[in-house]
């Protein structure tokens, strides 16, 4: 299988609150579990319905405890049984906040 990502992924055991944006409707919240993260987007499970192109807002809690506020688009979808994958990718992700996922990998490859 060919690599399609741009930055390098770190795992980080932690959950993320998302909320559609593009809906009048209220908005679910829904935690999901995240497998992998890079400054580009997030790697991630969830036993709900997603759909691709979507855009929803995030928290993003991460090694340091800090929450990063962050809008998620929807890029690829796989099932298996009741769990969703879903491949997501930031939208307008401040630099800062980029850079700070860039120096958690970079710490975490140091360590190994």
């Amino acid at each position: 299988m060919q690599e399609k990502r741009h930055s390098q992924r770190s795992e980080l055991t932690s959950t993320l609150m998302i909320k559609r944006l593009d809906s009048d409707e209220a908005g679910e919240e829904v935690t999901i579990d995240i497998i992998d993260v890079s400054k580009g987007g997030v790697g991630f499970t969830c036993n709900k319905a997603l759909e691709i192109g979507a855009v929803y807002e995030s928290f993003l809690e991460i090694w340091t405890k800090e929450v990063l506020h962050a809008f998620l688009e929807i890029i690829r979808i796989e099932k298996k049984g009741d769990i969703y994958y879903y491949g997501s990718s930031f939208v307008g992700l401040p630099e800062m906040e980029a850079q700070r996922i860039a120096t958690y990998q970079t710490v975490t490859d140091m360590n190994k």
